[in-house]
């Protein structure tokens, strides 16, 4: 039953969310504020069967947002809240994503390119998100990002550079000294594992999905970009 809807102010639009409550949250250990996002894709056939398992208790599984294909967006947990939608995994020094993070579900199969009127949607939902707890672009991640070689969402098909033009998320440049990929890529937030093989394909399934063969120096040169702009803790203190 669908329990009302509202607005929510996102930058200079206002975006009208349809709120359906799921059981499954929790306050977020530690009192922390969330100071991450993590898009998803659902990889099923509709948001509405999403939706079921997204606020049935017995899945164990929710989102703080699903957004269908036309660019509804449906409010599952209130923001504060830890939603649970990031499982096991890690970013930079945090294993409790949950607690750190704004979920986000995308409804896609995982094969079909992601709507226009979708990523729309995604783009003010995240205008909001980021004004709200000053979250900035490079701590907006996918599930891939912090569970290599265990999830793959959102996919090669979402377009991560669009997000970066927003302001939502970070693109990389070739950097003109490359360092060491590992290390580079554990700078930057990718700490879940140190599986050479598995941070690669993580780390080209957003950035050059259409890249093949071994390690090359275009993908060293772009992560030492990333990582020497955006390490996850400019202290070092983490390591």
């Amino acid at each position: 039953m669908w329990l009302g809807s509202g607005t929510v102010q996102t930058g200079c639009w206002q975006l009208k969310l349809t709120t359906h409550l799921s059981p499954n949250c929790g306050p977020r250990r530690g009192n922390v504020l969330p100071d991450m996002v993590v898009i998803h894709y659902t990889a099923m056939f509709s948001a509405p069967a999403a939706l079921r398992v997204l606020c049935d208790p017995t899945s164990q599984v929710s989102a703080h947002y699903l957004i269908a294909s036309d660019g509804e967006i449906l409010s599952l947990v209130p923001e504060a809240m830890r939603a649970w939608h990031a499982g096991v995994g890690k970013w930079g020094k945090f294993t409790d994503v949950n607690s750190h993070s704004i979920g986000i579900e995308l409804a896609n199969d995982g094969f079909s390119p992601f709507a226009a009127a979708q990523m729309d949607a995604l783009s003010q939902l995240l205008d909001g998100i980021q004004t709200r707890w000053a979250i900035k672009p490079e701590r907006i991640i996918g599930h891939s990002d912090m569970t290599p070689g265990r999830k793959i969402d959102p996919g090669s098909r979402f377009d991560w550079r669009r997000l970066a033009r927003q302001g939502h998320s970070v693109w990389p440049t070739p950097s003109a000294h490359p360092a060491d990929f590992a290390t580079m890529m554990a700078r930057f937030g990718y700490t879940a594992t140190t599986d050479l093989d598995l941070l690669l394909k993580s780390f080209r399934l957003r950035f050059r999905p259409w890249a093949t063969g071994p390690l090359d120096d275009t993908d060293a040169a772009l992560i030492t970009d990333l990582a020497n702009r955006f390490p996850v803790d400019p202290s070092g203190t983490w390591a």
